[in-house]
């Protein structure tokens, strides 16, 4: 008889998932499926609000990346009050938002990987799970710990510096942003105690990128074996062609890095991109139109981004770059653990970004705001720490939003997920008697890959704990684990 396994909570991730893993009559695994099993329905009671509240509204989609939602959702109003598509504001609006976003991604990106993502590394995967989570980490890794913590602390201190808060800031405004940033404020975050300066930030980028690319080598069929499978990627990129985390245009390349979006305007997103619902999850599944629904999925996030970018712009991480792509044969990477690599890179990239802000007048003085011609719709879009997020609204006359849609990061990233899910659980689970938590966890690993926020994807609240759940050919309960 065969059986269906789900795997609940899903651990060390952002929200709540299922892992739930269908065995046909032989026992073997017929297929595996990543559920999202709560929703929230933020673009349906957005509508009706005035156009100006969404920066600030949306952001509660998440506690982990508001910096984000906040200006995806600021863009797309800057086109609605005529400020353009990202580059009509004035120096000191965009510069402010870049510092801002740049601070976001320094300290989710430092959360996922020493926090989330290190215990793996550092225990291995069949390790114990008391020990293998942040405590553990802390007890035996001191050093590595403290870093971890006090990267995250100082982008959040660069978030509160624009944003005017860590969570849930201000700062960003239809058409600019709110502030200038103070030489006090400056000055802290350039030169700032032992922990809290720039310099040091870089200096333990750079560190962070040593220890992986040293573990990578003592572990290379674990790095680049697990769940290695070939993808298309999209991503922003500057017109140029550079990293851009920003701004820019939309770029999909394939498997083998051939351009298949060839650098559009998100404006017309919905020219190119389309969403399927499936019966049994609440997360889309988007694809790309020309493609169809059943080829046409792309991953996002760090990893598409180092795959789809010609070069990226600061000389530290240009380098890295360079490593990166060359280890890769100058090809796209199709091994989600790349994307640990990748991450890394754009922490440094990053901190690059802020010290170069930091040391621009124009962040101190200008302009605040600029508007235009008032327009009814409008488009943001961003590279969210998880990868590109999509925010498109419309108003009627009344100034009030009459239509909201957002594709968020993990929602892209929903089918090269699930299929993630499934290569690891047929190459560790196929044959064996007993679903063991060592088994479990290397499911949770390829999730984690993704460093996937499912409060964002489905708008749902809450943590992410993961259940796994075996179930028979007859689609009957045969075991169920679960772990909050």
């Amino acid at each position: 008889m065969g059986q269906k396994i789900t795997i609940e909570p899903v651990t060390r991730v952002e929200g709540h998932g299922k892992v739930t893993i269908h065995l046909d009559n032989e026992g073997k695994i017929e297929q595996t499926r990543l559920h999202i099993v709560e929703f929230r329905g933020f673009e349906r009671f957005v509508q009706g609000r005035p156009y100006w509240e969404m920066p600030v509204l949306v952001q509660r989609l998440c506690g982990i990346c508001p910096v984000s939602h906040h200006l995806a959702a600021a863009k797309a109003l800057d086109v609605i009050v005529g400020a353009g598509t990202g580059e009509g504001l004035t120096p000191t609006g965009e510069k402010m938002r870049r510092l801002m976003h740049y601070g976001q991604m320094f300290q989710s990106h430092s959360l996922h990987f020493f926090h989330l993502a290190s215990p793996d590394l550092l225990f291995g995967i069949d390790s114990d799970p008391l020990k293998r989570n942040v405590i553990g980490v802390a007890l035996e890794y001191k050093d590595l710990a403290v870093q971890g913590v006090m990267m995250r602390k100082y982008g959040q201190e660069v978030i509160k510096a624009t944003a005017g808060k860590k969570i849930h800031g201000t700062g960003a405004i239809p058409g600019g942003i709110n502030k200038h940033l103070t030489e006090e404020e400056r000055d802290y975050l350039l030169h700032g105690n032992e922990y809290m300066n720039i310099d040091k930030m870089i200096g333990w980028a750079q560190d962070a990128l040593e220890f992986f690319k040293e573990y990578h080598k003592k572990n290379t069929a674990v790095i680049d074996g697990f769940a290695e499978f070939p993808s298309s990627y999209l991503s922003l990129v500057r017109k140029d062609g550079a990293l851009d985390l920003y701004h820019g245009v939309l770029r999909a390349v394939d498997t083998e890095g051939k351009k298949i979006l060839h650098d559009v305007d998100y404006q017309e997103y919905n020219k190119y991109i389309d969403e399927e619902v499936k019966s049994w999850s609440y997360m889309k599944f988007p694809y790309l139109k020309e493609i169809g629904k059943t080829n046409g999925w792309y991953s996002v996030g760090p990893l598409a981004r180092l795959n789809t970018a010609d070069f990226i712009d600061t000389p530290l991480a240009q380098k890295e770059f360079e490593e990166f792509r060359s280890y890769n044969n100058g090809k796209p990477s199709n091994r989600p653990m790349h994307a640990h690599w990748a991450r890394l890179i754009e922490i440094l990239h990053s901190a690059e970004k802020i010290k170069q802000l930091l040391n621009d007048p124009d962040l101190m003085e200008g302009e605040l705001v600029t508007k235009g011609t008032k327009k009814y719709e409008g488009v943001g879009l961003i590279e969210a720490p998880r990868g590109t997020l999509f925010h498109h609204y419309k108003i009627g006359e009344n100034d009030m939003i009459t239509m909201a849609n957002l594709i968020v990061s993990t929602t892209n990233n929903n089918q090269p997920m699930n299929i993630a899910v499934n290569q690891v659980a047929v190459k560790v689970m196929t044959g064996k008697k007993e679903i063991t938590e060592g088994m479990m966890n290397a499911v949770e690993v390829a999730i984690r890959a993704y460093d996937p926020c499912l409060s964002c994807a489905t708008h749902a609240l809450g943590k992410m704990p993961l259940e796994f759940e075996i179930y028979n050919a007859s689609e009957q309960l045969i075991e169920r684990k679960y772990r909050g």
